[in-house]
């Protein structure tokens, strides 16, 4: 007689979507519902041993013996990952095995575990502090590297305010202008200088983003990324010093290449002076005699004192060029200027057959600049037009003299103009484009920092000096400034931009 099938003490109902097997306590399949017919067909050729657990004998013996669940089991099969859950009946010795595809599940489980280690690898060890904010500026959370910049730890600096933490000069106006653009723009960045917890200085780089409430748009936190910029600030500060340090440097350069020039100026008045006094002498000795030499004596008098300031002037302006110091910015005439440098290069350029000449825009243009730096980059230019002049001269034979021209102008975008033009060589398009970079030079015994220094000093100014070919076949080298009050604006906002840093 047949043995009669087993009774199976579960129901596997086809409706049900999991897969569901019930096995014996030998682990053989006695029966299974549809989906576990799906997913054996899936599975192709494999059985459910592939299928179910490695261990799954094991795991039928422990459920049936110790009479309890056991649930939770992964298996793999391929990318595909599945959770089984073992559930005895002690009476039939048979066991309910359920299942269900996990995999989304436990992938999405693995990324976000190396998410989160990825993310606490980087805020425990990055260099920036990273903050999170309540809408009023006050501490939520930061990482570790709060100790390291501000002197507190995380759990100190939960619940407290910004003003607390960040305490400098303006801290508290700049916090409350960068509330208001994270309240309309949602993004804030700001330059602060506070005093850290034990008391030094440090310069704070802050960028902030606003997170809003989806629905109303309220702000309900931010998050910020502040850098400690002190050594970039000190940087800076000492090229700066080191910038305004070479700047003097070659001041003194261009006094001693002038000296002749300056030699020049100063012996014309001397020389008058000299020659009024001997005469004023001559004239009194004979006063008693004839008493119309004293009205004489009184117009050399007058002359010499004309010519006495004359020579003061001079030494005002020498010392004026040779000053060292922050940059001076005030408005001042361009013609003033030009008049002023071409009276210190004349007798240079005498002394070379080389005629300046100016040409002033009546309409005398105006901006704001250090007079000083600017007669600077005005010499340099017009010094270099000379010796460009020379150089073509002698290419040129026959040729005895030659001409550099300086013109202040106002052309039609509305920038003011000084240009000055030779009657030199002239470059070709690549020199064009080399002779502004540093150390570059023309010349045998030239440090080639010029031209590199007078662009500086203009851009300071709000400008720029390029360069292009002349018409008379030199080179024209041109300081673009804008009007007097876009350049006023301009000086303004870096110097409250430098105020605020």
């Amino acid at each position: 007689m047949a043995d009669s099938p087993p009774l199976i003490a579960f129901s596997l109902p086809d409706s049900d979507p999991q897969p569901g097997l019930v096995l014996d306590g030998n682990s053989l399949v006695i029966a299974r519902n549809t989906a576990a017919d799906e997913l054996l067909k899936c599975s192709g050729d494999s059985g459910f041993s592939d299928l179910l657990p490695p261990n799954t004998p094991a795991l039928i013996t422990s459920s049936l013996n110790q009479g309890r669940a056991i649930s939770e089991v992964e298996s793999r099969t391929g990318s595909r990952i599945f959770v089984w859950t073992f559930i005895p009946d002690e009476r039939q010795k048979q066991v309910l095995v359920r299942g269900r595809d996990a995999t989304d599940d436990l992938q999405m489980r693995e990324e976000a575990t190396r998410s989160n280690r990825l993310y606490r690898l980087i805020t425990e060890n990055t260099t920036d502090l990273i903050s999170r904010h309540a809408p009023d500026g006050r501490f939520i959370d930061a990482t570790p590297a709060s100790w390291r910049l501000l002197g507190y730890w995380p759990e100190e600096l939960r619940g407290r305010s910004l003003e607390e933490v960040f305490q400098g000069h303006s801290v508290a106006d700049k916090l409350k202008e960068a509330r208001n653009h994270l309240r309309d723009d949602g993004y804030a960045t700001m330059t602060l200088d506070i005093e850290h917890r034990d008391g030094t200085r440090r310069w704070f780089e802050i960028a902030s983003r606003a997170i809003r409430e989806t629905y109303t748009g309220a702000v309900i936190e931010v998050v910020s990324v502040s850098r400690d910029i002190t050594a970039r600030v000190e940087s800076e500060e000492n090229n700066r010093l080191l910038a305004d340090e070479l700047a003097h440097a070659a001041r003194l350069a261009t006094l001693g290449e002038l000296a002749s020039s300056i030699a020049h100026e100063m012996n014309q008045p001397l020389a008058t002076i000299v020659n009024f006094a001997s005469a004023s002498q001559r004239y009194l000795k004979s006063a008693r005699e004839n008493p119309e030499c004293l009205d004489r004596v009184d117009d050399g008098l007058q002359k010499i004192v004309h010519h006495a300031n004359r020579a003061s002037e001079v030494i005002k302006r020498l010392r004026a060029f040779l000053r060292k110091g922050q940059k001076r910015m005030a408005p001042i005439s361009l013609n003033e200027v030009v008049t002023s440098v071409t009276r210190s290069c004349h007798w240079e350029a005498e002394k070379n057959r080389v005629q300046i000449v100016p040409l002033l825009d009546c309409c005398a243009p105006v901006i704001t600049a250090d007079m000083v730096l600017l007669e600077q980059v005005l010499i340099n230019l017009i010094r270099n037009a000379i010796e460009a002049n020379i150089e073509a001269r002698q290419n040129q034979a026959g040729k005895d003299s030659s001409r550099v021209e300086i013109r202040t102008c106002i052309n039609e975008q509305q920038e003011i103009l000084i240009e000055v033009r030779d009657q030199g060589p002239g470059l070709d398009d690549q020199g064009i484009r080399q002779m502004f970079q540093p150390f570059y030079t023309s010349k045998p015994h030239g440090l080639g920092l010029g031209l590199s220094m007078s662009r500086s000093i203009i851009e300071g100014f709000g400008g720029f000096l390029d360069a292009r070919p002349a018409d008379t076949g030199g080179l024209s080298l041109i300081c673009r400034f804008p009007t007097l009050s876009t350049n006023k604006n301009k000086t303004m906002n870096r110097m409250e931009t430098k105020t605020d840093d």
